[in-house]
């Protein structure tokens, strides 16, 4: 299952995300071995950040990427403090030195700040040129910022929100716009760090396909032709639970149900960050 980007690039609808990696050393051994199980397992899209750790996610993620680099769509993240012209080229150089590798495959703003968005985009253009990032988007912006966004020279990608079933604002217009636009958004925390899988109603669905509470809520989200989901999974057998959710259909029953419990937006509203 893939997901097209603006570039015509297909990249996995599953990947894997790290925030809250790398912070303790004795889960460092295991972490890694969940990073390479999930690169066996084709869930080849590893999202990472300056921000996790203070570096030491990128970090982590270059050790487990030792010797297959060239396997995975490897997305890191600007801290909002850093996107200046000067700062942004800064800022992804000492990612790339984390990570051991001379580039990225997709570079996003990790959220909106002071710096104008016409800087950290030319930055951006910059960096594209030298060879060091691939692609470039956003995360955490809102329709009127991606509004603003596309009006500026260049090609944004993607736009990294949070989204899951508790979390479904987006819906309303930014999901719509982003579909219409062509561009996918990748959802961070699909399974709402852990908390969704507390729900019986998930437990009724999950029980009905023989499948895990966490696996009915990734498979909502991939649902949509055009969202990637990239939760972390600290462990070999997360990360295998993870991927089976790619083998999972959800009915128009299952939907129906799991609408009743978490309700879809009934007007706009502000987005969400975690």
């Amino acid at each position: 299952m893939t997901v097209t980007l603006p570039s015509g690039e297909s990249v996995p609808a599953l990947g894997m995300g790290t925030w809250m990696m790398a912070e303790a050393r004795s889960s460092r051994a295991t972490e890694i071995a969940a990073l390479r199980e999930g690169l066996d397992l084709g869930l080849t899209l590893i999202d990472t950040a300056e921000m996790y750790g203070s570096g030491a996610a990128e970090s982590l993620v270059g050790e487990a990427l030792g010797g297959r680099r060239d396997e995975v769509f490897l997305v890191s993240k600007v801290l909002p403090s850093n996107a200046s012209v000067a700062g942004t080229v800064r800022a992804c150089e000492a990612s790339l030195r984390r990570l051991g590798t001379d580039r990225l495959d997709l570079y996003l703003l990790h959220w909106r700040g002071g710096v104008p968005l016409s800087a950290t985009v030319e930055a951006f253009a910059g960096l594209v040129s030298a060879g060091k990032i691939r692609h470039w988007g956003v995360s955490n912006f809102d329709l009127a910022d991606m509004r603003e966004l596309v009006a500026l020279p260049g090609f944004c990608q993607t736009n990294q929100i949070l989204y899951n079933l508790s979390r479904r604002g987006p819906e309303h217009d930014l999901l719509p716009w982003h579909a219409s636009a062509g561009m996918p958004i990748m959802a961070y925390s699909p399974v709402e760090q852990g908390r969704l899988l507390r729900s019986p109603v998930l437990a009724s669905v999950a029980a009905r396909h023989d499948a895990t509470p966490a696996q009915v809520a990734l498979a909502w989200v991939l649902r949509l032709p055009h969202v990637n989901a990239i939760p972390k999974a600290g462990t070999v057998e997360h990360v295998r639970e993870n991927a089976r959710a790619l083998e999972l259909r959800l009915s128009t029953e299952d939907l129906a149900e799991l609408d009743g419990a978490f309700p879809p937006p009934s007007g706009p509203g502000p987005l969400e960050m975690l």
